[in-house]
């Protein structure tokens, strides 16, 4: 029930709404196509109208409720009802992203270039926009109560008032420390792991080692290089070694 959680099922959801619409409109599917709905649609005094080929998010988005949200709504008693309640907002949360993003795409028709009429269609972003958002939803996730009454309420009574929006990510439970082993939760720590000591992401070594510095040494490396075909019939190479530094969390 961690943030951590929470990001998984949106994104999760966002993915499986992105993929089965993208194999809708290439036509992969039997089930579904375009979009439609717009058909026919537009502003002609405008000098455009809808036509090509509008993602059917819609069937996307149905596809995905139904594949991953029935075997929340199947669980039965009061245990863990808080949890599973988070599990299905966050899941919608991420077929929301999808739906908030998506943008409409034109291309222009007429004599020598102009633009007299356009044809516009409906488009998904792409994901890593989608993941970006998500990210972002992520980083100001709200911390739900445990105790599901007629909904879902957040877990500092000084703010219940302000309302839980559906594209908000929700937790029940506080992150533990992924620093340090925890074999019980399985974390396996970040002690022993690989960084980057010139990065300031997440693959730097200040962040991945969680402050407690870093080890560096060296790796020689050999293998063949400069190989060459010699007729006939083998290939000549040399032997080439080089020294990289390699640095671990401590």
């Amino acid at each position: 029930g961690t943030k951590e959680t929470a990001f998984i099922s949106a994104v999760t959801a966002a993915g499986l709404v992105h993929s089965v619409t993208r194999s809708c409109s290439a036509g992969n599917m039997t089930e579904c196509s375009c979009d439609v709905t717009l058909r026919h649609g537009g502003s002609a005094s405008e000098g455009w109208h809808w036509g090509g080929c509008s993602d059917d998010i819609h069937y996307g988005m149905s596809f995905s409720r139904k594949f991953l949200d029935a075997p929340f709504k199947n669980v039965t008693g009061k245990s863990g009802s808080g949890l599973v309640a988070m599990n299905l907002h966050n899941n919608e949360a991420g077929r929301q992203a999808v739906a908030k993003l998506m943008s409409v795409d034109c291309r222009c028709h007429g004599v020598s270039g102009s633009c007299a009429v356009k044809t516009c269609w409906k488009t998904m972003s792409s994901f890593e926009k989608i993941g970006r958002f998500l990210k972002d939803k992520y980083e100001n996730s709200i911390q739900i109560s445990d105790r599901l009454k007629k909904k879902l309420r957040r877990k500092e009574k000084s703010q219940r008032k302000i309302p839980i929006g559906k594209e908000d990510l929700l937790y029940v439970n506080k992150s533990p420390n992924y620093c340090v082993e925890d074999q019980k939760l399985g974390i396996p720590g970040t002690q022993g792991r690989e960084c980057n000591r010139t990065s300031q992401g997440p693959d730097g070594c200040n962040l991945l080692c969680c402050g407690r510095g870093y080890n560096t040494h060296v790796v020689r490396h050999v293998e063949r290089c400069e190989c060459k075909f010699v007729w006939c019939c083998y290939v000549r190479c040399r032997r080439c070694e080089t020294m990289t530094d390699v640095h671990t969390c401590k």
